[in-house]
């Protein structure tokens, strides 16, 4: 049995999800309209191992609310429960510390299978997050990693890989790196190819798998 706080701003949505972990057989131990609400209610006494965090909500959303357990309470798995399903709100929460992800629309088989994987392997991605994010990490560990490491990359690819995996756009990371957009591109398709994979959250899921960036 897991013991799971709810946090969610739609209250019969939350409702019904608190009826449905209970009828899966776990705790609910309290349920929050927000981040903000969740922190003030969070006893460091009585921590869960699971928090439904839902993205957005007013006050404190998602991304501040994961930032935040993973800051203070990293033993905290956070499943995010969105209705996004783009690329830039994954990785957001990646980076921000989520365990799992899956879209709010999913079939209540899928909260109990990401629950239990949350418990017994510390992670769970619904089928849709993983057909753009498994894939990758297969092929890093298919090829192994010793293969593709760091020291194929060069200094300012990997400065373009680390900021890839931030919310900032590839305009934003030219101007960041003081290069035109179009050498950005050119970075990109290169670690495309020396990385084999096909996008973003592939390159996302590189550095995370090989340290360069912390997640």
């Amino acid at each position: 049995m897991a013991t799971i706080v709810l946090t969610d701003d739609h209250i019969l949505l939350r409702n019904g999800l608190a009826s449905l972990v209970k009828n899966l057989g776990h705790e609910v131990l309290f349920e929050a309209v927000n981040g903000l609400e969740f922190t003030k209610k969070l006893n460091p006494a009585l921590l869960p191992d699971i928090v439904l965090l839902d993205i957005n909500m007013p006050e404190m959303d998602g991304y501040a609310t994961a930032q935040w357990i993973k800051t203070n309470h990293p033993e905290i798995k956070v499943l995010a429960l969105s209705m996004y399903d783009n690329e830039n709100s994954i990785i957001r929460m990646l980076k921000c510390g989520a365990k799992g992800y899956i879209l709010k629309d999913s079939e209540p088989a899928e909260l109990k299978s990401a629950i239990e994987a949350l418990m017994t392997k510390g992670y769970y991605y619904s089928d849709l997050v993983s057909g753009k994010l498994i894939h990758a990490i297969n092929k890093i560990e298919d090829e192994g990693n010793d293969v593709h490491t760091t020291n194929n990359l060069s200094e300012r690819e990997t400065d373009f890989l680390k900021y890839a995996c931030t919310e900032l756009t590839y305009k934003e990371i030219a101007d960041k790196m003081f290069v035109s957009p179009r050498t950005i591109d050119g970075y990109r398709d290169v670690l495309f190819e020396k990385l084999h994979v096909k996008t973003r959250v592939g390159l996302v899921m590189f550095a995370i798998k090989n340290g360069i960036v912390q997640v």
